[in-house]
């Protein structure tokens, strides 16, 4: 796994001339403050650029968005601050300017009732609702926080932060993803059909790539090639090997050594990969082992030629800087109406399992083509933990994105099965099967252990996709 990364912010700080310029200027250097602490990166205008660093007139507007423009590339958000009213034309004009495309933060200091003297008045509460009005003429969207006003140093802005930054990785992760379909979609699986001219529209492209062509790249690679054992060595390190023949794992090396190939040669960040049953018939191997290890480094890899179900799991990745699984929502828990136990044979990342995960064979398939042909699972039980759920797919019919997402947990509850299994307790459980159901949503999900639902939810409408948090939002 990788460390998050450094979130850089463009700072657009309010002011307006007839209500007290200290308090623009103590507010700048404010949330520059709380921002540094935060581990993050300002770009915002200095006293030196315009009156107290913040944006008024046109002129500063001009001089805020060039800034932008410079460090466009840098910038993950932008974050309004209004320490007082603030001028509306001046901060919808510095955004629009600028031309970026990215999320923007609004926040608004709160006065103190014991002192609204003239020379402490802010009135943030009022102008925040000039600010999006002008906003929502502009045709600017953007994202509240959980309090109409809330100070830069307060908890309920550092929880502000934390989520509209998830929000922000989220949306600049998917500018311009690449993503590579391995093999054709299964014949029996009519359900992870998709549409790759919808996710275009989103920038989102598909490079596939025929498993004749893996095999035959395969074919050509000496198992003493450089990046088949250093494959071998890492699947060894990975996950426990014992009683699994050589000759399989050496396969599994092959494979591994050449998706890695394929996807830096064709700029691919994540996968999804056909499995029935064209590996264990004609390869001898299943792909889980190799799967997994990229869900782990942040590389999401979903089964079944899953493309959007991958694309769920990176959101949650992105969001989270943890891996993601693809799971189904598999069966019912006894009785429990909120519990229900979800499945994979498996392929899940090494973080998912409450104990280091053995590899095995997959015992669905091998009554088929024969248990020798379909070594390659990572087995174990999931372990306890928040989760965050998600599943975005293509609507053909009606030509859009769409997709749910909500909080849950795994929890301990006795469970005796096979692959990687968890039981999960999600509230008004039935409600979202039913609404799954109706809606004609995959039995596929991809799973977090996160808190990220509402920054998911939220990112999604930036994205312009239609999104449902179960349960419903309070807003």
């Amino acid at each position: 796994m990788t460390a998050q990364r450094t979130m850089t912010f463009g700072v657009v700080v309010g002011n307006r001339g007839f209500f007290p310029g200290h308090l623009a200027k103590t507010g700048r250097d404010e949330i520059i403050s709380v921002l540094e602490a935060a581990g993050a990166r300002a770009v915002v205008l200095g006293p030196e650029d315009s009156v107290h660093g913040a944006v008024e007139t046109y002129a500063e507007s001009q001089r805020c968005a060039e800034l932008f423009k410079k460090h466009a590339e840098e910038i993950d958000g932008i974050i309004v601050t209004l320490p007082n009213f603030g001028e509306e034309r001046g901060i919808v004009d510095a955004i629009r300017l600028s031309g970026l495309k990215v999320p923007v933060l609004v926040q608004a200091t709160p006065d103190r009732s014991d002192d609204m003297t003239i020379a402490m008045r802010r009135d943030s509460f009022c102008g925040k609702m000039s600010c999006c009005n002008n906003m929502m003429q502009y045709g600017i969207a953007y994202s509240l926080t959980t309090l109409h006003t809330e100070s830069p140093s307060s908890p309920e802005f550092k929880a502000d932060l934390e989520w509209f930054s998830a929000v922000c990785r989220i949306v600049k992760g998917l500018k311009n993803l690449r993503i590579g379909a391995i093999g054709a979609r299964p014949t029996a699986f009519n359900t992870v059909r998709y549409s790759e001219r919808i996710l275009e529209t989103s920038g989102i492209t598909i490079e596939t790539i025929d498993l004749s062509e893996i095999f035959g790249r395969i074919n050509r690679l000496k198992d003493t090639d450089d990046a088949a054992q250093a494959k071998l060595a890492s699947i060894k390190s990975y996950v426990s090997t014992s009683g699994i023949p050589e000759s399989a794992l050496l396969k599994m090396a092959k494979l591994g050594a050449v998706i890695d190939g394929w996807m830096k040669q064709t700029h691919v960040t994540i996968s999804a990969v056909q499995c029935w049953t064209s590996f264990e018939e004609f390869f001898g191997v299943v792909p889980c082992t190799i799967m997994s290890m990229m869900s782990n480094n942040l590389i999401p890899s979903a089964c079944e030629v899953d493309v959007p179900g991958t694309l769920s799991m990176y959101m949650l990745a992105l969001a989270s800087g943890t891996p993601s699984a693809l799971l189904d929502w598999n069966n019912n828990y006894g009785s429990h109406p909120d519990k229900c136990v979800c499945f994979h044979c498996s392929n899940l990342p090494k973080h998912f399992f409450a104990q280091a995960p053995t590899m095995d064979y997959q015992a669905i398939i091998a009554g088929t083509v024969g248990k020798e042909n379909t070594f390659g699972t990572c087995v174990g039980r999931v372990k306890a933990g928040a989760m965050t759920y998600a599943r975005y797919s293509t609507d053909d019919r009606r030509g859009v994105i769409r997709g749910y997402t909500g909080p849950g947990k795994f929890t301990d509850d006795p469970l005796e099965t096979f692959g990687g299994a968890g039981v999960v307790e999600i509230p008004q459980l039935q409600k979202l099967l039913k609404f799954i159901c109706r809606e004609g949503f995959e039995h596929h999900v991809a799973a977090n252990f996160s808190d990220v639902s509402k920054a998911v939810h939220e990112a999604a409408r930036y994205l312009g996709w239609e999104s449902h948090h179960h349960p419903a939002l309070e807003d």
